[in-house]
């Protein structure tokens, strides 16, 4: 049992907890067994993910014998909504082997969601949910500020808001796995990273038997709106040649960052976001090591000094902190520091498009008006999955939206347009697009929203999801 699980008075009665009450589970592809830990009874808080060592940074020597995907422990817990308002639901903490950037084996986290309510075919589909952590902290995590009785956080807002957005899949009868697509040492903004960690995550929720699912066969499908986006479009591409057995179905991303760049561009000096995108160059350089050198020889004392009140800091003051900040005018480099010849390489891996079209259909959903994200890049990445005949791309542009009016108005759309693929209706190959004026027009949108948000109002009243 994990010692460093709970804090105070949890570990005195973690301590009371036997063996016979943690039912053991087999992972599929023929791991040891893992004995199900339960949930600690509320209120006894969760410890943040630095107190809990055995559980988010089990022994490398451990992670590096799994294979990918594989459960190295498991664990109950309860889910609220903003900390305390507790969700009536199945669900479980997975650590799992996933792999880095380098190829090197690495421990990850995920959250494992069932609802009550049965599959509307009968067999169960996994929706993996990545939510825009955007954090430069482990303890800004969504599998740490899910657990009711979480320390509330004023800085770490988005994933309660997310939350409602993975509870309209649970409501629809699909199970919901939540990534903590950072990894180990809270790399925002790596997409290649937290590709791999979905994928993998998305694995270990197929071997887990209390979840249900039907295995290798299960639907699955992904979702992610900004930050949450990076990941998500960038497990799309890897998908077939990481995790080809996967029955991926469908992806589907909003306030997308294709491009990094044309990002890094379009923020500099003129953006409220620049802090944001600031951060994640900080996140990109824990995870690739000749960024971080670059950074450390050419970044001026002001820019090292952003650089530390960044640092282990949650999602708030990424976007707050820090509007309009000239990112280049922090480095003393001769030239564009973006441009220089040691980060090209990093700078191309974490754009996509260059890997290829995904063999699943996709469903973009972009503000023109989008301040953080430049639409021009996500069109230029639309023309290039769809220079493959096989390409299968749905891509709305929501004219009166910016970022955060389109992270909710494109929310209905886009969970029914989930929900089609995780029920099994197929899409045939071809692209659109299309403009709007705002994405709640389209049909069953509104229903659909002010449904999600009735059902989430009558769950905190303890109604079953």
């Amino acid at each position: 049992m994990a010692v460093g699980r709970r804090a105070g008075t949890a570990l005195a009665m973690a301590a009371g907890v036997t063996l016979a009450l943690c039912p053991m589970v087999t992972d599929t592809a023929g791991a040891q067994p893992v004995s199900v830990e339960p949930a600690m009874p509320f209120p006894l808080p969760p410890a943040p993910p630095y107190l809990d060592p055995a559980f988010y940074a089990p022994d490398p020597a451990r992670v590096a014998a799994a294979q990918p995907g594989e459960i190295l422990a498991a664990r109950q817990v309860n889910l609220a909504n903003f900390w305390l308002i507790p969700l009536n639901v199945n669900a479980w903490q997975l650590s799992f082997r996933s792999t880095n950037t380098r190829g090197e084996p690495i421990a990850a986290v995920s959250t494992v969601i069932v609802p009550h309510r049965p599959s509307p075919t009968g067999q169960r589909a996994l929706l993996s949910f990545q939510m825009a952590e955007d954090s430069l902290s482990q303890n800004c995590a969504p599998s740490y500020a899910l657990q009711m009785g979480s320390l509330p956080n004023p800085l770490n807002p988005v994933i309660g808001a997310e939350f409602i957005e993975v509870q309209a899949m649970l409501q629809r009868g699909h199970a919901v796995v939540v990534p903590d697509h950072q990894g180990p040492n809270a790399a925002y903004a790596v997409g290649p990273l937290g590709g791999r960690i979905t994928l993998d995550g998305i694995r270990a929720a197929e071997n887990f038997e209390p979840a249900g699912l039907p295995g290798a066969d299960t639907r699955v499908a992904l979702w992610g709106y900004s930050g949450g986006a990076i990941p998500t479009a960038h497990a799309a591409e890897l998908q077939p040649e990481y995790a080809p057995e996967l029955n991926l179905t469908g992806s589907a991303t909003g306030g997308l960052m294709a491009d990094i760049r044309m990002a890094i561009d379009y923020n500099n000096g003129t953006s409220t976001f620049g802090g944001a995108v600031l951060g994640g160059l900080f996140g990109v350089a824990r995870e690739y090591p000749q960024v971080n050198q670059f950074i450390d020889r050419y970044m001026n004392p002001l820019g090292k000094g952003l650089r530390l009140m960044h640092e282990n800091q949650c999602v708030a003051l990424q976007f707050a902190g820090f509007p309009f900040v000239n990112i280049k005018g922090l480095f003393d480099y001769p030239g564009d520091p973006m441009r220089s010849p040691e980060m090209q390489p990093v700078l191309d891996e974490l754009s996509l498009g260059h890997r290829g079209t995904p063999r699943t259909p996709v469903y973009i959903y972009q503000a023109p008006l989008d301040e953080a994200m430049p639409i021009n890049a996500v069109n230029n990445l639309y023309d290039t999955y769809c220079r493959d005949p096989e390409a299968r791309v749905a891509y709305t542009r929501d004219l009166l939206s910016e970022h955060g009016i389109a992270a909710v108005s494109g929310t209905a759309s886009a969970v029914l347009w989930l929900d089609q693929r995780l029920n099994g209706v197929e899409l045939p190959a071809g692209c659109s697009n299309r403009d709007v004026l705002t994405s709640f027009a389209d049909p069953g949108a509104i229903a659909a929203f002010v449904d999600v948000i009735g059902q989430t109002l009558a769950s905190a009243l303890g109604m079953p999801v």
